[in-house]
């Protein structure tokens, strides 16, 4: 009995024991299925990224996380939030969507009410063809947005595609943008002091 006590204080002191196992308890009942995924761990995305350049950003919509990447290499992961109503391809203005497909980083805006602001290149040529078939934009609505892609500069805004969609600060707890990519402030600051104009950016369902 007593070399039997003496083995138990010493793996308990060792943390061979195992304790308890913790339950979760979920506000909103058993059996109901959270608001949303929880962000997978680092090792569970992709190791190389999958678009080329020296820095890429991938979002995973349905996971609510983002995957920096340097040097072809997985260099971080970060929580995010999004638009409020997040499922499918942002296709108007008002629809609380984040948009879906690659693009790039447009501009930067260190004075955004939102900590920082990095402006991404929606809607892309992809988006204004789609758009133009189903008759949402016009053919001179959809040329402006063409040419700016073209030459690598910010497209336009103010279609009814919708515009001003980026990466920024204020938060990652729950959904709570018109579209946009929320991280916490600590994240985007990471993100702003990487990133550069042109970096891609590949936002995934």
């Amino acid at each position: 009995m007593r070399r039997r006590l003496l083995l138990l204080l010493a793996f308990t002191a060792l943390g061979v024991v195992a304790a308890p196992a913790v339950r979760n308890h979920s506000p909103r009942g058993q059996g109901e299925k959270p608001d949303r995924a929880p962000a997978p761990m680092a090792s569970s995305l992709p190791t190389r990224a999958p678009v080329e350049g020296p820095r890429v950003v991938v979002i995973h919509k349905a996971e609510r996380v983002v995957g920096l990447y340097r040097e072809g290499r997985l260099a971080a992961t970060y929580p995010i939030a999004l638009g409020h109503s997040p499922e499918g391809h942002k296709e108007r203005e008002g629809d609380g969507r984040t948009p879906e497909g690659l693009y790039s980083i447009c501009n930067r805006n260190p004075a955004s009410r939102f900590h920082l602001f990095l402006g991404l290149s929606y809607p892309n040529a992809d988006d204004a063809d789609a758009a133009r078939r189903a008759g949402r934009i016009s053919n001179a609505e959809h040329r402006q947005i063409v040419d700016a892609i073209d030459a690598g500069r910010q497209p336009p805004w103010d279609t009814p595609l919708g515009g001003e969609i980026g990466i920024h600060g204020g938060g990652a707890a729950s959904d709570w943008t018109l579209g946009c990519i929320a991280l916490e402030n600590e994240a985007i600051e990471q993100l702003w002091e990487t990133l550069k104009v042109r970096d891609p950016v590949l936002i995934r369902p």
